[in-house]
């Protein structure tokens, strides 16, 4: 069966002399989510926007270039021809020329996430075996390649049964966390704080299922996106949310906070417990399931007959 995308690179992988060609797929989806434009109220009109210069007024396009301000006010300008001889050359291999421990790459780094499919019958049985060698040697591929007219470095990881290639950013791009952590406090921890927000994180420890997440303001968008179009663009407010509720000086202490987080479901919980979070129309049915079946009276017992004298 066919990807259900179309290739963003076609070349090949490069382990030594092996040459594996392949096509690149965008992992991420990129249908398109709902956008705004703004309109003239009074009119319904849609803003149009004109590229205008002060004095001037509205400019052609053709009549307009890139410039970099060197001085306030100053710049240096660029043509379209400089910008496309600086384009560094597609190249259509990416040699892995390192190979690092998969563990030892900070996650911050990687950027997108490409699918990396066998380009033709023969590149098959090569792209299992680097497949298959670097789960064994629990490794990740680094090199760089050439999309678009720029250059990146790139981590080629195995994925399930398959290969994924993904951008990293430069050293550069990222910046130091010391300069947003290195005035957070550093005093001795409460050991018995410690031992509750640990014990707390173990129950809900799980293995990570991203379905159970969801955009929930991209949802709301659309619901009320439909809304409108079936009240013919009234406004509607109904499903606002409540505003945030102002705590005041109320602030519960992170002891009780934490201890009422672990006392709320408890890893054993009886069956009265499981009632207890139930709707009420559902404890009911529940209750009425656990009625032990109403026992047919038994015949009245004779009355003993007394002992002879």
């Amino acid at each position: 069966m066919a990807p259900p995308a179309r290739p963003v690179w076609t070349g090949q992988i490069r382990l030594a002399l092996v040459a594996l060609p392949v096509k690149l797929y965008s992992a991420l989806d990129s249908r398109e989510k709902i956008s705004f434009n703004q309109i003239h109220e009074p009119s319904k009109q849609r803003i149009r926007y004109e590229k205008v210069a002060p004095g001037i007024g509205a400019v052609d396009k053709d009549e307009i270039v890139k410039g970099y301000e060197y001085q306030k006010g100053r710049y240096v300008l660029f043509s379209d021809e400089e910008f496309e001889a600086l384009k560094v050359d597609s190249k259509k291999t990416l040699d892995m020329i390192q190979f690092a421990p998969a563990d030892t790459i900070d996650p911050i780094y990687f950027d997108k996430p490409y699918y990396a499919l066998p380009d033709g019958k023969m590149a098959d049985e090569p792209y299992r075996v680097v497949v298959e060698a670097l789960k064994k040697t629990k490794t990740v591929g680094l090199g760089q390649i050439t999309m678009r007219g720029r250059s990146y470095v790139a981590a080629v990881k195995p994925y399930e049964n398959g290969l994924v290639v993904e951008t990293v950013h430069y050293a550069e791009e990222i910046r130091p966390a010391k300069a947003f952590f290195d005035d957070l406090p550093n005093g001795k921890l409460d050991a018995d704080l410690v031992d509750l927000a640990q014990e707390l994180i173990t129950r809900k420890k799980a293995k990570f299922d991203p379905n159970k997440f969801e955009d929930e303001y991209a949802i709301a968008i659309e619901r009320l996106v439909k809304k409108k179009i079936e009240r013919h663009g009234e406004l509607v407010l109904d499903d606002q949310e409540e505003p945030a509720r102002d705590y005041g000086d109320n602030v519960v202490s992170l002891v009780d906070a934490l201890k009422k987080s672990l006392s709320k479901k408890s890893p054993k919980a009886t069956v009265e417990d499981e009632d207890e979070e139930k709707p009420a129309p559902k404890r009911r049915a529940a209750a009425e399931k656990r009625k032990p079946a109403a026992r047919a009276k038994a015949p009245a017992k004779a009355p003993a007959k007394r002992a002879k004298k």
